[in-house]
Protein backbone atom coordinates (compact mmCIF):
# COMPACT_ATOMS: atom_id res chain seq x y z
CA UNK A 1 0.00 0.00 0.00
CA UNK A 2 1.16 3.11 -0.88
CA UNK A 3 1.57 6.25 1.45
CA UNK A 4 -0.30 9.15 1.25
CA UNK A 5 2.60 11.43 0.79
CA UNK A 6 3.54 8.72 -2.22
CA UNK A 7 -0.02 8.95 -3.68
CA UNK A 8 0.59 12.74 -3.85
CA UNK A 9 3.48 12.76 -5.83
CA UNK A 10 2.59 10.01 -8.10
CA UNK A 11 -0.94 11.66 -8.84
CA UNK A 12 1.19 15.15 -9.72
CA UNK A 13 3.85 12.98 -11.83
CA UNK A 14 1.34 11.53 -13.56
CA UNK A 15 -0.99 15.33 -14.65
CA UNK A 16 2.52 17.29 -14.83
CA UNK A 17 2.98 13.83 -17.55
CA UNK A 18 0.03 14.40 -19.25
CA UNK A 19 0.15 18.43 -19.20
CA UNK A 20 3.66 18.20 -20.94
CA UNK A 21 2.11 15.31 -23.58
CA UNK A 22 -0.81 17.93 -24.80
CA UNK A 23 1.09 20.96 -24.52
CA UNK A 24 3.53 19.40 -27.26
CA UNK A 25 0.84 18.27 -29.41
CA UNK A 26 1.92 20.63 -32.73
CA UNK A 27 -1.18 21.28 -34.49
CA UNK A 28 -3.60 23.59 -32.24
CA UNK A 29 -6.10 21.24 -30.50
CA UNK A 30 -9.68 19.57 -31.80
CA UNK A 31 -12.38 20.54 -29.79
CA UNK A 32 -12.87 16.73 -28.89
CA UNK A 33 -9.14 17.12 -27.30
CA UNK A 34 -10.30 20.34 -25.72
CA UNK A 35 -12.92 19.13 -24.15
CA UNK A 36 -10.92 15.99 -22.98
CA UNK A 37 -8.60 18.31 -21.50
CA UNK A 38 -10.75 19.96 -19.37
CA UNK A 39 -12.77 17.29 -18.43
CA UNK A 40 -9.97 15.37 -17.24
CA UNK A 41 -9.05 18.52 -15.41
CA UNK A 42 -12.56 19.45 -14.04
CA UNK A 43 -13.08 15.46 -13.45
CA UNK A 44 -9.36 14.95 -11.54
CA UNK A 45 -11.11 18.25 -9.05
CA UNK A 46 -13.84 17.16 -8.96
CA UNK A 47 -12.67 13.43 -7.83
CA UNK A 48 -10.20 15.32 -5.43
CA UNK A 49 -12.56 16.80 -3.61
CA UNK A 50 -15.02 14.29 -3.63
CA UNK A 51 -12.02 11.89 -2.25
CA UNK A 52 -11.39 14.22 0.62
CA UNK A 53 -14.22 13.94 2.02
CA UNK A 54 -13.20 10.12 2.72
CA UNK A 55 -9.35 10.71 3.23
CA UNK A 56 -8.64 9.49 -0.42
CA UNK A 57 -8.09 12.92 -2.00
CA UNK A 58 -5.72 11.39 -4.72
CA UNK A 59 -7.49 7.95 -5.96
CA UNK A 60 -10.62 10.39 -6.08
CA UNK A 61 -8.28 12.11 -8.22
CA UNK A 62 -7.61 9.74 -10.61
CA UNK A 63 -10.89 8.07 -10.64
CA UNK A 64 -12.66 11.53 -11.65
CA UNK A 65 -9.89 12.24 -13.89
CA UNK A 66 -10.26 9.71 -16.76
CA UNK A 67 -14.33 10.12 -15.93
CA UNK A 68 -13.90 13.56 -17.07
CA UNK A 69 -11.58 13.27 -19.99
CA UNK A 70 -14.38 10.48 -21.62
CA UNK A 71 -17.41 12.81 -20.93
CA UNK A 72 -14.95 16.21 -22.16
CA UNK A 73 -14.12 14.05 -24.97
CA UNK A 74 -18.00 13.44 -26.01
CA UNK A 75 -18.61 16.86 -25.81
CA UNK A 76 -15.74 17.65 -27.37
CA UNK A 77 -17.07 15.19 -30.15
CA UNK A 78 -20.23 16.80 -30.45
CA UNK A 79 -19.48 20.20 -30.81
CA UNK A 80 -16.86 18.72 -33.35
CA UNK A 81 -19.66 17.56 -35.26
CA UNK A 82 -21.93 20.73 -35.00
CA UNK A 83 -19.14 22.21 -36.18
CA UNK A 84 -18.66 20.29 -39.08
CA UNK A 85 -22.43 20.05 -40.06
CA UNK A 86 -22.13 24.24 -39.95
CA UNK A 87 -19.35 23.99 -42.44
CA UNK A 88 -21.40 22.43 -45.21
CA UNK A 89 -24.37 24.11 -44.60
CA UNK A 90 -22.38 27.20 -45.16
CA UNK A 91 -20.67 25.69 -48.12
CA UNK A 92 -24.18 24.74 -49.07
CA UNK A 93 -25.48 28.20 -48.78
CA UNK A 94 -22.33 29.81 -50.77
CA UNK A 95 -22.81 27.73 -53.49
CA UNK A 96 -26.85 28.42 -53.78
CA UNK A 97 -25.65 31.96 -53.73
CA UNK A 98 -23.19 31.66 -56.44
CA UNK A 99 -25.71 29.79 -58.70
CA UNK A 100 -28.33 32.12 -57.65
CA UNK A 101 -26.28 35.39 -58.87
CA UNK A 102 -25.41 33.43 -62.42
CA UNK A 103 -28.82 32.77 -62.87
CA UNK A 104 -29.89 36.39 -62.28
CA UNK A 105 -26.93 37.48 -64.75
CA UNK A 106 -28.34 34.64 -67.41
CA UNK A 107 -31.78 36.23 -66.76
CA UNK A 108 -30.51 39.98 -67.48
CA UNK A 109 -28.57 38.62 -70.59
CA UNK A 110 -31.79 37.13 -71.66
CA UNK A 111 -34.13 39.87 -71.27
CA UNK A 112 -31.21 42.08 -72.90
CA UNK A 113 -31.61 40.08 -75.80
CA UNK A 114 -35.07 40.04 -75.86
CA UNK A 115 -35.48 43.39 -75.88
CA UNK A 116 -32.85 43.86 -78.78
CA UNK A 117 -34.85 41.32 -80.79
CA UNK A 118 -37.95 43.34 -80.26
CA UNK A 119 -36.43 46.34 -81.78
CA UNK A 120 -35.76 44.63 -85.33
Amino acid sequence: MMSKGMRQTTTWGFLVAFSMAIASCAEPLSKREQGGLAGAGLGAASGAIIGSTVGRAGAGALIGGPIGLLAGALVGDQLMAQDQRQERQQRAIDENQAELARLRREVERLRRENERLKER
